[in-house]
């Protein structure tokens, strides 16, 4: 196996997080002993639900399998044979989960396939740039089980509604209210924003491949009977369990400063001095506390476009990722935030290579 330079993010593709130590032990710690999990279950929830300020929180397998759970259990409440028998009766219940068009991404999987596996079906609602509050009114029937908002940086940014707005529709017509904020800093900060909140563990929080879902009652209990059933395919080992609690025990302690994240970045400012390159401070579209290196490549002046360079990192005797989204449009970001000891040399090495005259 060939190691990476991670300059994109915290990308499941790349492992997502490096562990800490304290993380590390915990889940050997888990590890090596036995416990009843529907009590550790129980627990740990409570447990996540106190850093979330929330009334209650369940671990999962991923934060893909959060989303899953919570509208496949706001579909069946607490009817026992829907539960055990979701697929075959969904059709038949309140199953139509709202979801701005700007909001229906694909991050890494199509949100609208999670959607799906809950027995449920995504009613499109906007356009491509932009919504307002008003058509998600519009759009609520009597079939409406929920309204998914997506807080990620993949979405449409520019006129849409904010979650407060959406927030208030939902409250007005006694919808519930699902957010996805599967890759945002501030887990307490959802608590009174929403009914659910979807976190990933391990982009932010920096704890083992999970996810966690939390919010008010009865919606998490209405999620957490679905743990025998659909759930099985999503359940979390006991060393998972541990390692995500140790993780939110640290959140935030070693979170890198904006000024940080600049000082890792100035070692590749001399990119500027590369032909056709120019490079400047980006800060997060979506408002994270976030700061990356953007480098214009002029295909015209530099040796490689954009695309070719993001191809050259990638298949070079170090894979090295950038944040490529815009590579089309001939720039990529470098994010200084998942960098390790060494990464920056290597990364001023390959490119100085590719690029230089």
């Amino acid at each position: 196996m060939k190691k990476a330079v991670n300059a994109s993010g915290r990308m499941t593709i790349l492992g997502v997080s490096t562990l800490s130590n304290q993380v590390v032990e915990a889940m050997s710690y888990g590890g090596k002993h036995y416990f009843e999990m529907a009590d550790l279950y129980e627990q740990s929830g409570k447990m996540i639900a106190g850093y979330c300020r929330t009334e209650d929180a369940m671990i999962t397998n991923s934060a893909s399998a959060a989303i899953t759970l919570a509208i496949a259990g706001l579909i069946t409440k607490e009817n026992r044979y829907a539960v055990e028998h979701l697929h075959k009766v969904a059709s038949e219940r309140k199953s139509e989960v709202i979801l701005m068009k700007g909001h229906n991404v694909d991050y890494g999987a199509p949100i609208e396939t999670m959607i799906s596996l809950a027995g449920a079906e995504v009613k499109e609602v906007g356009y491509a740039n932009g919504c307002r509050a008003s058509l998600i009114e519009q759009a609520i029937t009597e079939r409406t089980v929920a309204v998914l908002f997506v807080q990620s940086h993949h979405c449409v940014q520019k006129n849409m509604p904010t979650i407060s707005e959406v927030q208030q529709v939902c409250i007005q017509n006694q919808i519930p209210f699902l957010v996805d904020a599967a890759a945002e800093d501030g887990i307490d900060q959802f608590a009174d924003r929403c009914d659910l909140v979807v976190f990933s563990g391990s982009k932010a929080i920096e704890g083992p491949s999970c996810g966690i879902l939390a919010g008010k009652e009865p919606f998490l209990s209405y999620a957490k009977q679905h743990r025998s059933f659909i759930g099985r395919a999503m359940k979390v080992g006991k060393e998972t369990v541990f390692g995500l609690l140790a993780a939110l025990e640290a959140y935030g302690t070693n979170t890198m400063s904006i000024e940080i994240q600049r000082d890792v970045l100035q070692e590749l400012h001399s990119f500027d001095s590369l032909p056709g390159v120019s490079v400047q401070f980006i800060d997060d579209p979506s408002g994270r506390p976030i700061t990356r290196l953007r480098l214009f490549i002029n295909p015209t002046k530099a040796k490689l476009s954009a695309l070719e360079l993001v191809d050259a990192l990638k298949t070079g005797p170090i894979p090295i990722y950038t944040r490529d989204y815009h590579a089309n449009e001939g720039h990529i970001d470098l994010d200084p935030r998942p960098l390790l000891h060494g990464d920056t040399d290597i990364i001023r090495d390959r490119i100085n290579t590719l690029l230089g005259e």
